[in-house]
């Protein structure tokens, strides 16, 4: 049940705001030596609500049509450029550095780099603690060879196309 401070007394607000703000943490960002792989993820930070990572992706990085549950994404181009596209292939974002778009959570998508220069895209996904499931990502078509960790293989009902 969420906090609403107006409700609280004088002393219990002040709790409030010192258990939040104990939980303050700061992070930084340095591009990582190529692992050789095509993908690599820089982890940030994280909160019970929200983490933030750094995708650097490489030739060959791009990712399949999936979806996440219980969770809207926000994706940001730091460096290159980015072509984010929808079932059949369609596009529906072309990012270039310091572009952006948001999909909530249930949206099909899939993305690749664009250009000759590595992608640098951060990823800030918010969780909604309501699912009774987790935040997860759901394939919709086949993972790429490079997808080899257990979160990236999980599949609809259906399996894969």
């Amino acid at each position: 049940m969420p906090i609403n401070p107006a409700k609280l007394s004088p002393e219990e607000k002040e709790a409030f705001h010192r258990e939040a703000e104990s939980r303050v943490t700061t992070f930084s960002y340095k591009k990582p030596e190529p692992s050789g792989r095509p993908k690599d993820v820089s982890f940030l930070t994280k909160s019970s609500l929200m983490k933030v990572n750094v995708q650097t992706v490489r030739d060959g990085g791009e990712n399949n049509l999936h979806y996440h549950t219980n969770s809207d994404t926000t994706w940001m181009v730091l460096k290159g450029e980015c072509k984010f596209y929808g079932p059949g292939d369609v596009l529906i974002a072309d990012l270039k550095e310091h572009e952006g778009i948001i999909l909530p959570g249930g949206s099909r998508y899939w993305f690749e780099k664009a250009g000759d220069e590595d992608l640098e895209l951060l990823q800030m996904q918010a969780l909604d603690k309501s699912g009774t499931d987790g935040a997860k990502r759901i394939n919709v078509d086949k993972h790429k060879d490079w997808m080899d960790t257990e979160n990236l293989l999980v599949y609809e009902e259906a399996g894969a196309r």
